[in-house]
This record gives C-alpha cells, structure tokens and sequence, in this order.
C-alpha cells in the first residue's frame, strides 16, 4: 500500500501541472495573429493618412487643373466622416444580421466603438462646415468664418444638418438603445448625396438618388464587414458554427450591395463622363484617375470576397476565411480614403 500511494502522487501532480499548464498554452496562442492584426491596422492608418496627403498632387499631376485649396484637409476630414458613418451603420447592420442566425450568443458582442466613431463624426463634421463657413477655404482663425452665413447658403446648411446628426448620434450610443443612432447616421447620408449635387447640375435629383443608393450600400458593405469579422473572432472559441453562420449570411447580402455599387457606380461615371469620353478622362483629369484607382481597388476588393467565400464552404470554414476577410476590410478602407479624395477634387469637364 505504501508503495502505491508514492506513485499515485506525482502522477496526480503531473495532471494537475498539465491542466494547469494548458490555459496558458491557449492564452499564448493568439499573440500572432495579434500582432498581424496590429500590423494590418497600422498599415490602414499608414495609407488613410497617405491618401490625403500625396493623392490631391498626384491625381492633378500633369492634367492642368488648379489645386482647391485645403484639398489635402478636405479629403482628411471627409475620410474620418466616411469611416465613422462605416463604424456606427456597421454595427448596428452586423446586429441585424446576427438574430438572424438560430443559436447566435447575442449576449457576447465585441465592445462596441460607436462612441469613438460618433466623437470622430462630430470633429470631422465641424470641420467640414468651418470650411463653408469660411467660403470653400480653410479657415486661419476664428475670425475668418462667418458662422451666421452657415444659414443663408444650402451648403451651410447641410453641414450644420451633418453636425447635429452626429451629436444625436452620439447620445444614441450611450442610450439603451444604440441601434437608434441609424437614423441620424441616415440623415448624414442623405446630406453627403444632396451635398455633391447642387441644383445648377442637370437632373440633380437622379444624382443624388444615385449617390445616396451607393453610398449607403457602400458603407453598409464595408462597416459590416468590420463588424462581422470583430464577431467572429470572439465567437471563433465556444460558438463557430453560428460564427460560420453569420459570415455566410453577410455574404449574401453584400452580393446585392456589391451589384448596387457597381450599378450605381457605372451610372455615376456616365452621368459626368459621356461616352465617348470615359478613356480620356480616366488617364488626363484628376477626377478620372481617382476613380479609375477606386475601381481597381473595388475589383482586387471583389477578388479578396470570393476568396474568402470559397474558402467558407471548406471544412475549415471560418477560420480559413479569416484571413482573405481581413485583407478584405483593409483594402475597403483604402477605397473610403479614395472616395474621400474624389469628393474634393474638381468635377470633370463634360465634353
């Protein structure tokens, strides 16, 4: 008996150093693909910050259009619009979608950033109208803005309709209920779509149903996107299946809001580009080839989504559509950067 009891010790030990041990080993486990998220999102903030600074001159290199001045701001400001209009619409769409999939742990959702998304909204959006306050220019001191004029000029108007809509934003997402914040984040895009077309454009109604349907679908795609992937990664350990389930279902619908964009997109482009003009303008005005760079990173953002949708129906499911999704939501971001960029260089000219 004594003999039995030593041997029984250690090996008890043992186990219990094993099971000890393996938290620990699970816990260390993540720190890769960590640091390749960390590397991704500085890679994000590295070309946001890029696109704003180098893309008005080399857009307008060589094509004999005047720079606007505060161009660089300009798409700065927008772009932080852009994404916090994706950050906020995202997670309430991603919501939706998820009480859609039987089984989803509802009660286990990331952390939510639709404050830090409605605090950037409210700056950019300051800025913005400081901007038309000051007549299109950018304004050197307090003084130089003519706050009051705000209310006399459409434009003024719709930037102080902007501000307003996210500061009610903003109180939605520190409610009970955050997914209210979808209306004024709505009123924003309604905003943006009667912004870039003003009365003196022809049939500007049809334009701005266009830019309100691309647009809207534009950021439902990519702060869904966003949203869907930060699920999943906290459900991809004790719920994978409904994790697999919501992927799936996002794929769907932004199938038809990827037909949506293109759709719009094409009618866009035909409206402010003839015909028979398109080639030219694509390579010789700043305009054309901003958008001729937005549609190449659409497409290689269309390559990421099939990827990430075949790879979906493997065994693996999720896990291996991790990786081609994420690279999906960078390359998203750079296209919100791009658009930004397009909003703040010259129309082109309709030959």
């Amino acid at each position: 008996m004594s003999s039995i009891q030593p041997s029984a010790d250690p090996g008890g030990e043992a186990s219990a150093e094993a099971v000890a041990a393996a938290p620990r080993a699970s816990h260390r486990a993540p720190r890769r693909p960590s640091t390749a998220r960390a590397v991704a999102l500085l890679l994000l903030v590295a070309v946001a910050a890029l696109v704003p600074l180098l893309g008005p001159s080399a857009a307008l290199s060589g094509t004999g259009e005047a720079k606007a001045p505060g161009t660089a701001g300009i798409t700065f400001l927008r772009t932080a619009l852009f994404a916090a209009l994706c950050v906020q619409l995202g997670e309430v769409y991603a919501i939706r979608l998820a009480r859609r999939v039987p089984g989803a742990p509802l009660e286990r959702e990331p952390r939510s950033w639709s404050t830090y998304a409605a605090v950037a909204g409210v700056v950019a959006s300051l800025g913005l109208a400081s901007v038309v306050a000051t007549g299109n220019l950018v304004p050197r001191a307090l003084s130089d803005m003519d706050l009051g004029g705000l209310y006399a000029s459409r434009d003024g108007r719709l930037a102080l309709l902007e501000v307003n809509a996210f500061i009610v934003a903003l109180l939605c997402s520190r409610s009970r209920r955050p997914s209210t914040a979808a209306l004024p984040l709505a009123a924003v895009i309604v905003a943006e779509a009667l912004r870039a077309h003003p009365p003196v454009e022809d049939t500007p109604l049809v334009g701005t149903g266009l830019t309100l349907v691309h647009l809207t679908c534009g950021v439902l795609w990519a702060g869904g996107l966003l949203q869907v992937l930060r699920m999943l990664r906290l459900w991809r350990t004790f719920a994978p299946e409904a994790g697999a389930a919501l992927l799936g279902l996002y794929a769907r619908v932004a199938a038809v809001l990827f037909a949506a964009i293109t759709v719009t997109g094409v009618c866009s482009t035909l409206r402010r580009m003839p015909p028979g003009t398109v080639l030219d303008q694509l390579t010789e005005t700043a305009y054309g080839r901003t958008l001729l760079a937005k549609v190449l990173l659409v497409a290689a953002v269309a390559v990421l989504a099939l990827l990430a949708r075949l790879r979906l129906r493997r065994p693996a499911g999720p896990a291996s559509a991790y990786s081609p999704a994420r690279w999906e939501v960078i390359a998203l971001g750079v296209v919100v950067a791009v658009s930004a960029l397009l909003t703040a260089l010259p129309l082109p000219i309709r030959w």
